[in-house]
């Protein structure tokens, strides 16, 4: 199979000469050598390919076979499947592995997995012989989001993505066929990232995820490529503006400020990323009516996400003071405030860094104390 036989949806982030295409189809891992290749990827140098439990037995083996006959020597890197793999732990393993497995300031290394394999893969490449290749292979719909804009990073106990760097990929291959095996849960998770870029960006893609929301969820690959389109068309419109989150780039920190807190409270093991972060969001919409924003924009919020089957109130076992200290370690705590992004609409969002610690605190309370009747 060629790369040609099926439809690519093809999108771009500009750059400047650091400009890499991001592509979304069909049968696209079965034709990895050949991108590599159009990509320029070296031959000559050893490739990582990192991947996960969960995914090495469903994928792994293909993309190796395509860039084996391609040409490319490869060495394979499982680590196990969730949050806690993006430890500093893991990542001394895998820089153990690259060693081992001879890369050179040539090389590449593949992220074949979700959002946590993508981020430490990625910090793996941009830390090795202080930066080397990597290419984004996402396999969850979570990681329309995370594989596109080089945010790369591991956790801390205290803080989720704290040590990091950004370090943008060469290209990202995005095959559809890959999200059929995701779990329901997983599947309603990936959605919260994709409905998060139309409430920031784009309200007439909100009404289309309502609209279409049955659809997504039964994975119909018209619907399923139409919006990961969009959501990474979002996302690179945002990350060509401003790579390394100045200003603009933050935008896309809706629902994370909570979100992140609820993650590393919770240890990251009981709630998945975009069941946090649709939690976060309800939160950051209830901050709005707090700065005399429509109130409906809360209700409205909390709609898509229950209409996703995504949660949207705080477990009640759940510590205010250790999710607000969570939140205090948290990269949008700024110069003793805390900076949260605030929806103005259904579609757009502002950049608050004077929110009320007591307000935020309440917020919680509050989304707690109502979990019981959610």
């Amino acid at each position: 199979m060629t790369a040609g036989e099926k439809e690519i949806r093809k999108l771009t982030v500009e750059l400047g000469d650091r400009s890499y295409p991001i592509l979304i189809g069909s049968g696209l891992l079965h034709a990895s050598g050949a991108l590599f290749k159009e990509r320029n990827i070296p031959v000559k140098s050893p490739v990582l390919l990192v991947t996960d439990a969960a995914v090495e037995h469903l994928y792994a083996g293909i993309v190796e076979t395509s860039l084996r006959e391609a040409g490319y020597t490869v060495a394979r890197a499982t680590v196990p499947s969730g949050e806690q793999s993006k430890s500093l732990e893991v990542f001394d393993e895998l820089i153990t592995k690259a060693l081992q497995a001879g890369l050179d300031r040539k090389s590449t290394v593949v992220a074949l997995g979700g959002g946590v394999v993508g981020d430490l893969a990625g910090f793996v490449a941009a830390s090795y012989m202080r930066g080397v290749k990597f290419v984004q292979m996402p396999t969850t719909i979570l990681a329309h989001d995370s594989s596109v804009g080089g945010k790369v990073a591991v956790n801390h106990r205290l803080a989720k993505n704290i040590i990091g760097a950004f370090h943008q990929p060469e290209f990202v291959l995005y095959d559809l066929d890959t999200l059929a095996s995701l779990p329901k849960r997983e599947v309603r998770a990936g959605y919260a990232e994709v409905v998060k870029h139309g409430l920031i960006w784009d309200k007439a893609f909100v009404d289309w995820c309502d609209a279409n929301a049955d659809r997504l969820l039964a994975l119909e690959p018209d619907a399923l490529g139409y919006a990961l389109y969009e959501g990474c068309r979002v996302k690179s419109i945002v990350v060509s503006r401003d790579e390394r989150e100045n200003d603009l780039r933050a935008i896309l920190n809706l629902g994370h400020t909570i979100g992140h807190a609820l993650e590393a409270v919770a240890n990251y093991s009981e709630l998945l990323h975009g069941e946090a972060i649709a939690i976060g969001m309800v939160g950051s919409a209830r901050l709005a009516a707090r700065f005399g924003y429509d109130p409906g924009i809360e209700a409205e919020t909390e709609r898509l996400m229950r209409k996703f089957g995504l949660p949207v109130r705080i477990p009640a076992g759940y510590d205010t003071d250790a999710i607000m200290e969570a939140m205090m370690h948290d990269k949008k705590f700024s110069e003793g405030h805390m900076v949260f992004v605030v929806p103005t609409a259904i579609g757009s969002v502002e950049i608050r860094k004077d929110v009320p610690a007591a307000w935020v605190r309440e917020i919680v309370e509050t989304l707690k104390g109502e979990a019981g009747r959610s």
